[in-house]
């Protein structure tokens, strides 16, 4: 009886034992964590973006027509220099450009209260008299604290009619008196001229409004969800160059790039944190590194989708993976397979993030699986560790960042093709082809480095 029963459990147990082989068994592999400390390799290369700026002497004149407008000048004492003077402007100012001046003409009416005679025994007189005329200014123009500053000086008085006052019934002609004015009328009216252009040629606002509005994260690719996000850093501007009626300058935008991949981030720009410099000389091409950032959620699902609809093993033992979690650990790839199959739980791999420059991919190389010192994984599902079926497994463990750096240049051409910020602002330029530089970690995502060169150009035409 005891010998019967030795053989009954003797069988139940090899049947059992065969049994199990046929059927699903639960991996309990331990879980590689995380590494504690962050890798620093995740730090912006600097990108310097030349960007000539052109402005119309045209657009300043419209400018300056908006701004000067009525009463331009007015003096109300008289007793300093025998003289009151108020002045309107009757039509449009213009300018032009000669020999790396500004030639201004500005129509203008005039009214003055002057004081004649002597003082012994009160015998003064005053005369009010109204002028119509023309007067020609010749301005020095240099570009400082992004202002457009002139040092004018009225070269050419043209009236429409001979000054003169009727004393006694008489025609008097009155040259000899206005004449001796004109030399202070002369320094106020250029004065009040230069203070209207500083005032309407002050860049500096429009350029932060400008840097504000390209810092706004947009877009790039909604396939990919990947947005690009630009964070300037200094701004650089050279001396201004009047010529061909227009002032060009150079500016340079010393700036870090970022494509963040899922949800749109947030805009940062504080432009108290962007430095105002100035500089001798700005290189014409730009050259950009963008981080191309890529959360390792968002890893994880792209290469999830690799993996739908696929069996792995050998023989009659298959596995399909479900869901695929990725993070770093002391600079390598964890890659998490949860499986099910003739074996169901979650099996690691390991891994060194490459770039194939051919394929634009982002893989694993040196990929092996992470066993735990027990060897569970060994006795469990020895055909798993197999080379070809770990083969198989790598050859899904990948994504192609080609469609990103298409999609990213195919949506950042508008920006450089007429591309209105704001109004009257217009950018213009080409790009060439990204390169890629290197893939690293950092804590919470994966960093593609990617350069790109190109030129770039600003008009201002049409401000309000």
């Amino acid at each position: 009886m005891i010998k019967r029963t030795y053989f009954l459990i003797i069988g139940l147990s090899v049947f059992f034992t065969f049994f199990n082989c046929g059927t699903t068994k639960k991996i309990e592999a331990l879980k590689p964590t995380p590494s504690s400390q962050t890798p620093l390799v995740y730090s912006n290369k600097v990108s310097l973006i030349a960007m000539p700026m052109e402005v119309s002497l045209k657009e300043i004149e419209r400018q300056l027509n908006k701004n000067m407008q009525g009463l331009i000048y007015t003096d109300t004492i008289l007793n300093d220099d025998k003289t009151e003077m108020k002045v309107w402007k009757t039509a449009p100012i213009t300018l032009t450009e000669k020999n790396g001046t500004i030639v201004s003409v500005i129509p203008l009416k005039i009214w003055a209260k002057f004081k004649y005679g002597t003082e012994f025994m009160g015998l003064n007189d005053t005369r009010e008299i109204n002028l119509n005329g023309t007067i020609t200014l010749q301005s020095q123009a240099k570009f400082s604290n992004w202002k457009l500053n002139t040092t004018s000086s009225i070269v050419d008085f043209e009236w429409n009619e001979s000054p003169n006052i009727v004393v006694a019934g008489k025609n008097v002609p009155i040259t000899y008196i206005i004449n001796p004015t004109l030399s202070i009328f002369k320094g106020k009216i250029a004065k009040k001229i230069d203070e209207a252009i500083d005032k309407t040629c002050d860049f500096k606002e429009q350029v932060v409004r400008v840097l504000e509005t390209i810092s706004t994260p947009f877009l790039a690719s909604e396939t990919y969800e990947t947005w690009f996000k630009l964070i300037p850093l200094e701004l650089y501007s050279t001396q201004a160059e009047l010529k061909n009626d227009k002032i060009s300058i150079d500016l340079g935008l010393k700036c870090n790039m970022q494509t963040m991949v899922g949800t749109k981030p947030q805009n940062t720009f504080d432009n108290s944190k962007v430095a105002f410099k100035t500089a001798g000389k700005i290189a014409p091409e730009f050259s950009a590194s963008i981080a191309a950032v890529s959360s390792y959620e968002n890893a994880s699902r792209l290469v999830t989708k690799n993996f739908a609809g696929q069996e792995f093993g050998s023989g009659k033992r298959k596995i399909t993976v479900q869901k695929v979690d990725l993070w770093q650990k002391d600079g390598k790839m964890i890659i998490a397979l949860e499986v099910l199959g003739s074996i169901s739980g979650t099996i690691y791999l390991s891994g060194i993030p490459k770039y194939n420059a051919t394929t634009k991919e982002i893989y694993f190389d040196e990929m092996d699986y992470v066993l735990n010192t027990k060897g569970i994984l060994t006795r469990t599902a020895n055909w798993l560790l197999q080379g070809i079926i770990l083969a198989k497994i790598k050859e899904n463990c990948k994504y192609s960042i080609q469609p990103n750096l298409e999609e990213g240049k195919k949506n950042m051409l508008p920006y450089l093709a007429n591309y209105s910020p704001m109004k009257g602002v217009f950018v213009n330029g080409k790009m060439n082809d990204f390169v890629f530089e290197k893939v690293l970690l950092n804590e919470n995502a994966i960093v593609a480095f990617i350069t790109t060169t190109g030129k770039m150009n600003i008009k201002i035409d049409g401000m309000d």
